[in-house]
């Protein structure tokens, strides 16, 4: 906080609750040191979580006005969320909220805004009950609200698995044609115990203040113009909500010599050479599918460069002097270095926010609810990707793809002399310079960041 002589006479007390899950969790920080570094005298940030996470992320680098504070777990940290994602998704949105508001009546200095995630379904009704407003933040794209708040209303006068299964027959505003048909997948293709609870989240969002969007105006402007006409309250876009702050710590700074190790293995591939992979961490693809992959790309002739958590070392194993696998990077730098030329990705949001940023194109593998609508945004409506087809599945069965299928659209994807792959890496470098305007100082997000301060704290 301030240091003596330059304390304001007032400091705007922010308190931040994100979903208990990285995908919550990095966006929502990201958000906060946005906000941190506008005022760093003036407003001090405590950003809550729960005990498990403290315990992963209390050590991480921060601003000095954005402290830690934490609340008991919902459910045991060693249970396998994933195994049993619904019942998860249920214990945050019923078992967080007491000891939230408890922790609210031990706080110093009174909070004079909440920033929420929208996923928790509760902050607002906290909010309300308190006379303290409460921004609420959606970390996925502004297109997926769009189709959920679609969905909520439909569902209110018809089943939600009947005729939405049919898909719509006509335009939806705020829905563009090209995801008319996510509709249909998302609804077959979702555990609905998730979907309902979703919803639930979605309808609450109209008894808030404000409503924060990771995502970057131009890129969807469509879905956000039509958001700002259906609330009453300000909509603002501050994306993109990604670590970019960090990126100009060189490899010497690192204190990991893993992290060392990866990032000078990419130094030594050509420019554009290396496709990065990452699946996801919470529901990715099977040992089995991994098993394909890795051998695929062995035989394809393509550099790869494999982000596989707990499969590393068994994947590793498999690597021939083409390809490395690693447990864990930082994302973002490299994406931004310049012997990535692709990137397969699930098309979690953050992750495509990160290949937008760093202008690769992506070859997508959506897994699970919101990806399969980032897909159809990457492939149809931006033009900087190639889907891996796979058959429909039905709910919970795996539907392989083949090495033999991912060898050829491996090369294709990463051939640079090819016409389609020379003009997707251009409209990737498009896409790269329109998310790069944003944040400069009179971007739109930069804009919307500052009205967005401006509103809860008083500061011009």
């Amino acid at each position: 906080m301030p240091s003596s002589g330059e304390e304001p006479t007032r400091v705007c007390h922010v308190v931040a609750m994100p979903f208990p899950g990285r995908g919550h969790i990095n966006p929502m920080m990201n958000l906060c040191k946005l906000v941190a570094s506008k005022r760093p005298n003036e407003i001090l940030i405590s950003f809550v979580v729960t005990e498990e996470w403290l315990a992963y992320i209390g050590s991480d680098p921060k601003p000095d006005n954005i402290r830690f504070v934490s609340i008991p777990n919902v459910i045991p940290p060693e249970r396998e969320k994933a195994a049993d994602f619904p019942r998860f998704y249920e214990a945050v949105m019923t078992k967080m909220e007491a000891p939230f508001e408890q922790l609210l009546d031990l706080l110093e200095p009174p909070v004079n805004t909440m920033i929420g995630d929208i996923e928790l379904r509760w902050p607002t009704a906290v909010g309300n009950r308190r006379k303290i407003p409460v921004a609420v933040l959606w970390t996925m794209s502004a297109s997926f609200f769009s189709m959920l708040h679609h969905l909520d209303i439909l569902a209110g006068n018809r089943s939600l698995a009947g005729d939405l299964l049919d898909g719509p027959k006509e335009q939806i505003p705020g829905i563009s044609s090209a995801h008319l048909a996510d509709l249909r997948t998302v609804l077959q293709e979702n555990d609905l115990r998730v979907l309902q609870l979703a919803l639930e989240c979605i309808s609450k969002v109209s008894r808030a203040n404000y409503l924060l969007l990771t995502t970057v105006h131009d890129l969807e402007s469509e879905a956000i113009n039509h958001l700002k006409a259906i609330f009453p309250f300000p909509v603002y876009p501050i994306g993109p909500a990604i670590p970019y702050l960090g990126l100009a710590e060189n490899h010497s700074a690192s204190n990991d010599k893993n992290t060392l190790d990866h990032l000078n293995w990419l130094d030594s591939q050509s420019a554009g050479s290396v496709l990065y992979i990452s699946l996801g961490s919470f529901l990715s693809v099977s040992s089995t599918q991994m098993d394909e992959i890795i051998e695929a790309l062995n035989t394809s002739g393509v550099r790869y460069f494999w982000v596989a958590r707990g499969e590393a070392a068994r994947l590793n194993e498999k690597c021939n002097d083409r390809g490395l696998v690693v447990p864990w990077c930082d994302q973002l730098k490299v994406l931004t270095h310049s012997s990535v030329g692709g990137f397969w990705s699930h098309c979690g949001w953050n992750s495509t926010l990160e290949a937008v940023f760093a202008g690769v194109p992506m070859l997508t593998f959506p897994l699970f609810l919101d990806q399969v609508p980032n897909s159809t945004q990457i492939v149809k409506e931006w033009k900087n990707g190639r889907r891996v087809e796979r058959s429909e599945s039905e709910l919970g069965k795996e539907i392989l793809v083949t090495k033999e299928e991912i060898a050829v659209l491996v090369g294709r994807f990463m051939d640079a002399e090819s016409i389609e792959v020379k003009e997707m890496r251009e409209r990737a470098r498009e896409l790269k310079g329109i998310c790069h305007q944003a944040i400069v100082k009179g971007g739109s997000s930069d804009m919307n960041l500052h009205a967005f301060i401006r509103d809860i704290s008083g500061f011009q």
